[in-house]
């Protein structure tokens, strides 16, 4: 039987982080597999493990951190999920986009999502950083869409509107930063699956046929919650590994998914740092 949550779940967890920060963030980053010491660059930071915070999905994943860094950063009060948890743990639709719901409830009106993602456009390199422009909701369009269920109206309505799910301005910005550090930062359509397997190369035709250039296994319900919710949604994918259309003999291993993401790090920074200092 489904279990939905209800506001007063996402009530009590924004209560208790609401009790132990100093901080009332307006910006919020969901820091993905390899990403999480994007985290260190926080100042004077507030930090909750996943597991102290009431209803909060914890991370079993190797490269997710699992803790709440609530801070400033670039001149923002921020909240960074150092880590996430993903559908293909066993969590819900609701448990993993439960902590959006929290930073909505905690006055946050920004998201700053990032993932590792296999590149499928055969111009990307691993290592390098694509900004998300759209997305293709594949695991939703099956039926785990994270808004099944009752509609909560006190976050927004029965039916949102995604056509626009990755801010045009705050993608400008996020252009002029890379490339006033002369940093790649490609553009593309970003698409999620279920996983935790790796996609065969039959899936990686389809998903090319289909227009994805990355491809992930988190992100799209988060943004779908965000965009539900008001928040404006910037999307970056650090490129892990390529993919392949053929059978190479090398496997994809998350191991070069952390290794890949030690690599972008500096420049996601950047990127991130950049745009906080330039948004309004």
């Amino acid at each position: 039987m489904d279990r939905f949550l209800t506001i007063e779940h996402y009530r009590e967890a924004a209560d208790y982080v609401t009790a132990h920060t100093r901080y009332r963030p307006i910006i919020g980053l969901i820091l993905g597999t390899g990403l999480s010491t994007l985290a260190d660059s926080v100042f004077g930071a507030d930090v909750m493990p996943f597991s102290e915070v009431p209803h909060f999905p914890v991370s079993t994943v190797l490269g997710h951190a699992g803790r709440l860094v609530i801070g400033e950063l670039a001149g923002h009060q921020v909240m960074v999920m150092q880590g996430r948890a993903h559908y293909y743990e066993g969590y819900t639709m609701d448990e993993i986009t439960l902590p959006v719901r929290v930073m909505q409830l905690l006055g946050v009106k920004a998201l700053i999502v990032t993932n590792a993602a296999g590149g499928i456009n055969p111009a990307f390199e691993a290592g390098e950083l694509m900004l998300i422009t759209d997305h293709i909701n594949l695991i939703g369009m099956g039926g785990n869409n994270p808004l099944r269920g009752p509609n909560l109206d006190e976050f927004g309505p029965r039916f949102p509107d995604m056509a626009e799910a990755y801010d045009r301005a705050l993608r400008t910005l996020a252009l002029q930063v890379a490339e006033e550090n002369d940093i790649t930062l490609h553009q593309g359509i970003y698409v999620c699956l279920a996983g935790p397997s790796f996609e065969t190369p039959a899936d990686i035709r389809f998903l090319k046929l289909i227009g994805a250039d990355a491809v992930g296994m988190s992100t799209v319900p988060e943004v779908t919650v965000a965009r539900h919710g008001g928040m404006r949604v910037l999307g970056l994918s650090g490129i892990s590994n390529v993919t392949q259309l053929e059978v190479s003999g090398q496997e994809v291993t998350h191991e070069e998914v952390l290794e890949a993401g030690k690599r972008m790090v500096p420049r996601l920074v950047t990127i991130i740092k950049g745009v906080l200092t330039t948004m309004h």
